[in-house]
């Protein structure tokens, strides 16, 4: 192991280091554990020592990119080695950071997979709704679709956060922040239906139940999602998140504004909307390959 070859005064450093993150910074047992395989990884490159200057640094980041590590990799192991010597610098250890002003690279986003309306549909139409566990099914589908709300905030919902008359849900989302969004009279309908089967059998005020009359986990919805995807014979894999990348990028397609879509979809920042639309840009490319006269050799 690594740590075998590193000097005491440092593993007692790193020790102390992994005790600030988790008591001090509240970090999670898995950011540690990636922060100290960092850390752990540059001081196998140094020759087992934490004291270096720039040019050592500037050589491991060239290492890293003639390793072919990709950006994202990159990236966390900067942020992970600058706070690492920001620590350093506090306790006394070393006077500068070597990782203060390097650049980090831009991370790669990934565009999300989605689905094409003519895919949502047959989902939907694969649900037979002949029992009340799978008319709860087809509600949960229609919602997720409709709304675009992430799978946490679905689970959470209760029954009174649902407004018949306007067709809208109140979300409690990321930050505990509320936001109303609307949900259209086909997923209202749908809806209206499961609430009369429910409260047949359920006088709690939680929207989605199992067999047990507990409320449905995110993780039987993922479930649920991919045993009708596969009915209905996609072969894509579809989670509740493409559900939610579906429901931006057909907003998008058919001209909603982006401010719009970060609204419904509860993002912070524009920045994080803006992924959606590349993927509204490939659809616009191939039509216009497919209509412009001079767009291909023919």
């Amino acid at each position: 192991m690594i740590i075998n070859k590193m000097k005491n005064e440092d593993i007692e450093i790193l020790e102390q280091y992994k005790k600030h993150l988790a008591f001090e910074k509240n970090y999670s047992p898995h950011t540690i554990s990636n922060y100290e395989r960092d850390i752990k990884q540059f001081i196998l490159y140094t020759k087992n020592s934490v004291e270096v200057n720039e040019k050592i640094v500037g050589n491991y980041l060239e290492f890293m990119f003639k390793k072919k590590y990709n950006k994202n990799s990159i990236t966390r192991k900067i942020i992970a080695l600058r706070n690492f010597y920001r620590y350093l610098v506090k306790i006394k250890k070393i006077r500068q950071n070597p990782f203060e002003y390097i650049l980090t690279p831009k991370k790669e986003k990934k565009i999300p997979g989605v689905l094409t309306e003519k895919e949502v549909e047959s989902i939907l139409e694969s649900i037979d709704c002949n029992n009340f566990f799978n008319l709860r099914d087809r509600v949960i589908l229609e919602l997720l679709y409709s709304s675009g709300i992430r799978v946490n905030e679905l689970v959470n919902m209760n029954i009174n956060n649902i407004d018949f008359i306007n067709e809208e849900i109140k979300i409690l989302g990321k930050g505990n922040k509320e936001r109303i969004v609307p949900i259209g009279s086909v997923a209202i309908n749908w809806l209206s239906k499961y609430l009369k089967e429910l409260k047949k059998i359920s006088q709690d005020k939680i929207l989605f139940i199992n067999k047990n009359k507990k409320r449905l986990t995110a993780r039987s919805i993922e479930m649920i999602i991919k045993k009708y995807a596969q009915k209905a014979g996609i072969l894509k894999k579809v989670t509740p998140h493409t559900l939610r990348h579906s429901f931006a990028t057909h907003l998008l397609d058919r001209g909603a504004d982006l401010r719009s879509v970060q609204e419904l979809l509860g993002h912070s920042n524009l920045s994080t909307t803006q992924i959606y639309t590349h993927l509204s840009i490939q659809k616009l490319k191939k039509e216009y390959e497919k209509a412009h006269p001079r767009a291909k050799n023919r």
